[in-house]
């Protein structure tokens, strides 16, 4: 079926106390994966792609270049390839799948992600004070909205490491009032919301405030959304989801997951050169790891 923006699918899962993957594809045999393992799930599914996947797909990995706007005429290659990619997939699916850019960090970054057809962008203001953040996420809601495509916003910050983009030092958690008013004065489909998770791999057990989360729900209408998902306990993921999130973001464990099936393989056989074989072996990782993490989430049978 065809590309979908993340507006009707998040509402269900609001409305059906459950949660929608998120899950970071980085080439083809991980998109292929995810969609597969939605299929498999019978689940909606959103696929998310970094600006460093951007840069790397469309230039070559060059990581001070991950602020896609500084590039001097650079017209955002990776964009287009990972778009056609993806509806490439979804249209040989019979399940919802949507595109989204994940922590988009410019409006010229957004824009371009929906000219080249993504569904859903995310525009990240988080590290702005609070009016700045307010008026660039309003700008990519407006451009978004008339294109019929949906926008997630982030206030509080998310600490950790999202490819090669610093996130925060310190982490800061979202204040449930200042939350609210963001959402209204932003016009946002939905939330990331900044309650002690972190991007990466955790080097001890997170500290996930789980009232806050509840006080956010109860002032904020629109769906909530939690990055940082790998390495956070199964009970917390699943309490995190009682208490608001309609969205789970997953990307470090992924890759995880990929290069080590990849390791396993070319160790097996030192004779291998034919990319398909270990690439095969990555992919089907992913595709195991994807169900478990949509199944987690409770979407399994909500397509």
């Amino acid at each position: 079926m065809p590309l979908v923006n993340t507006i009707e699918m998040l509402h269900k899962a609001q409305s059906g106390q459950y949660a929608v993957c998120a899950l970071n594809a980085e080439n083809l045999e991980m998109l292929q994966a995810i969609i597969a393992a939605a299929e498999n799930c019978q689940a909606p599914i959103i696929v998310q792609t970094t600006p460093a996947t951007i840069v790397y797909a469309g230039n070559g990995y060059t990581p001070i270049k991950h602020r896609l706007g500084e590039i001097p005429g650079y017209r955002f290659q990776g964009l287009r390839y990972f778009f056609y990619m993806a509806y490439a997939a979804a249209d040989a699916a019979a399940i919802p799948v949507a595109l989204h850019l994940d922590h988009g960090d410019s409006f010229v970054l957004t824009d371009e992600a929906i000219k080249a057809g993504y569904t859903s962008v995310m525009i990240d203001g988080s590290h702005m004070s609070f009016y700045d953040n307010v008026g660039i996420t309003r700008q990519v809601a407006d451009a978004a909205h008339r294109a019929g495509r949906s926008v997630e916003g982030e206030i509080g910050v998310v600490g950790g490491k999202e490819d090669d983009l610093i996130c925060s030092i310190a982490d800061s958690y979202t204040d449930p009032v200042q939350a609210a008013r963001f959402a209204s004065m932003t016009g946002v489909d939905s939330l990331a919301v900044g309650i002690g998770t972190s991007h990466g791999f955790y080097a001890s057990k997170p500290n996930v405030d789980i009232y806050r989360l509840a006080r956010i729900r109860d002032t904020v209408p629109i769906p909530l959304v939690l990055h940082g998902g790998t390495g956070i306990p199964e009970d917390t993921i699943r309490s995190c989801i009682e208490n608001g999130i309609c969205k789970v973001n997953y990307a470090t464990e992924l890759r995880a997951a990929y290069t080590a099936a990849v390791r396993q393989k070319l160790g097996e056989d030192a004779s291998i050169v034919d990319v398909k074989v270990y690439s095969e072996a990555g992919r089907l990782a992913v595709l195991e790891l994807s169900e478990q993490k949509i199944k987690l989430c409770g979407s399994e049978n909500k397509a």
